[in-house]
Order: C-alpha cells, then sequence, then structure tokens
C-alpha cells in the first residue's frame, strides 16, 4: 500500500510538470516552427539524458530491452509530440484536448494488454466517466475539427499510451529515469536529422520567451517529468496512476491563465470536480 501512495504522487509530480508544456509550447511556437520544436526538445533532452547515464555509470540495456526501448521512443519520444505537432496544424489546441481526454484510457488498455493487469470493473466506469468530462468540456469550448487533424490526434494518442505503458513496464527493473533516457538517445540520430532539416534561416527574430518555451518543455516534458511519471507508473500501477493524466489539461489552462493571463470559465469549474471525483474512483477500484 504504501508504494502505491508514493506511485500516485510521484505521477501526480509528473502531471503537474507535464501540465506546463501547453502554456511553454504556446511560447515557444511563438519563435519556432512546430517541426523544429518538436526534435530540438528530443535533442536537448537527449544529450541531458546520456550525460547522465555516463556520469553515473549505467551498465547498458540487455538486447532484449532494445525494442521495448524503441517502442517508448516511437511513443513518446517521436510520435506523440510530431503527430501532435502536425494535427495542430489542422485543428484547434481546445478541440486536441478532446483526445487527450482519451489518453488515460489508451494508457489503460495497453496496461491490460502489455502490463499485465487487470482493474476491476468498476476501475473502467471512472475512466470512462473521467474521459467523457474531458471530451466534453473541450468540445464546448472547439470549433469544427478536420478529418485530417483528427485523425492524427487518434494516431498520437494511441501511441502515447503505448509508450506509456511500455516505459513503465520498463521502468520496474530499468528505473524510470534510466528508460526515457535510453529511450532518447535511441531517437536521436532521427530527430538530428530533422532538427538539421526545420533548421530556422535566422535567429534574430526568437525572443526570450520562445527560449524559456523550449527550455521547458526540453528539460521538464521531455526529461524530467518522465523521471516522476514512469517511476509513478511502475509503482502504481499503470491503468490507474494513468488516470491522474484526466487533470493535465485542467492544470495546463490553470497555468495558461496564469501564465498567459486567458480567461477561466466557470465551466472548467466544474468540469474539474467531476474529474477529480473520477480520479478517486479509478484509484478506489485499480
Amino acid at each position: 500500500m504504501a508504494w502505491s501512495g508514493k506511485g500516485w504522487g510521484s505521477g501526480l509530480l509528473g502531471v503537474v510538470i507535464f501540465s506546463g508544456s501547453l502554456p511553454a509550447t504556446r511560447l515557444a511556437v511563438a519563435g519556432f516552427s512546430p517541426l523544429f520544436l518538436t526534435s530540438a526538445r528530443a535533442v536537448i533532452a537527449a544529450l541531458l539524458g546520456g550525460a547522465c547515464l555516463l556520469l553515473l555509470r549505467q551498465t547498458m540495456p540487455r538486447r532484449t530491452d532494445l525494442i521495448p526501448l524503441a517502442i517508448v521512443s516511437l511513443g513518446v519520444v517521436i510520435g506523440f509530440p510530431l503527430l501532435t505537432a502536425l494535427a495542430l496544424q489542422h485543428i484547434t489546441a481546445a478541440r486536441s484536448i478532446v483526445f487527450i481526454g482519451l489518453l488515460p484510457l489508451s494508457t489503460a488498455l495497453f496496461g491490460v494488454l502489455r502490463g499485465g493487469e487487470r482493474p476491476k470493473p468498476a476501475f473502467w466506469l471512472f475512466s470512462v466517466l473521467g474521459s467523457a468530462t474531458v471530451a466534453g468540456f473541450a468540445l464546448a469550448h472547439s470549433e469544427a475539427g478536420s478529418l485530417g487533424g483528427d485523425l492524427l490526434m487518434i494516431g498520437a494518442v494511441l501511441l502515447c499510451g503505448l509508450g506509456y505503458a511500455e516505459g513503465a513496464a520498463l521502468s520496474r527493473r530499468l528505473g524510470g529515469w534510466q528508460v526515457i533516457s535510453w529511450a532518447l538517445l535511441l531517437s536521436l540520430p532521427a530527430m538530428a536529422a530533422l532538427a538539421l532539416l526545420q533548421w530556422p534561416n535566422s535567429w534574430s527574430g526568437v525572443g526570450t520567451r520562445a527560449w524559456l518555451g523550449l527550455a521547458y518543455v526540453s528539460v521538464f516534458s521531455m526529461l524530467v517529468g518522465f523521471v516522476f511519471w514512469y517511476r509513478g507508473l511502475a509503482l502504481g500501477g499503470i491503468a490507474g496512476v494513468g488516470q491522474l493524466q484526466l487533470l493535465q489539461p485542467f492544470l495546463g489552462l490553470l497555468l495558461a491563465a496564469l501564465i498567459l493571463h486567458e480567461p477561466v470559465a466557470w465551466t472548467m469549474i466544474a468540469a474539474t470536480g467531476v474529474v477529480v471525483l473520477s480520479v478517486a474512483g479509478a484509484k478506489r477500484f485499480a
């Protein structure tokens, strides 16, 4: 029970860190293209993670770990950031939250398929309630979408759920920060090539706020957040702790209100209350 509590606490800290990605990305895309931002954040995080692995003299993963690490890399380092960046060229950020609300369900499903977990039936009821609340809130505050953008977001959510579940299972043996660091190194050649292809013609138009946004998503969203997130999933359970992601859109919007001075609607507060109850119910039956 103590390990489960630590897992939920660590997972919540990871979600809080990830929640800062929304306002930080909005700051960063004011100076960088979405594709350059996606690749640059992965390259910076890979260099930092690789330095930690080297300085702390971590042993190389087993040969059998390479495929799971490649899945993690494909899911959370390349797939999710790239597909969401492409999707946001066709749909609004508000509409993307519709699909982010489905991410906990995706993570739970892959936790069953890849992590061998078996949540109780009541867990799925609370999970669906929470996802429906997030999706309903987002739909009420978004414009009509496009088929291409919606399909890209569905692909992003599926890849991210797979990457979360695979990384959590691997973290039980390798450790959370080691898993994301090795996955980042695996993706480094592809991400470095993409960064060079998308290299800005000029840096003169990049403001301080954009640089700060890039720094946050590179260090915290791409590396530090995963340290706590994978630890939380490994200790508290993939399906259960994964439901904490339902809070991420609301925490992100709250941070956006504080940092970017965006308005907070009363419906957001009401939806957040329902989501908190859903997460509590999911924790009870996970």
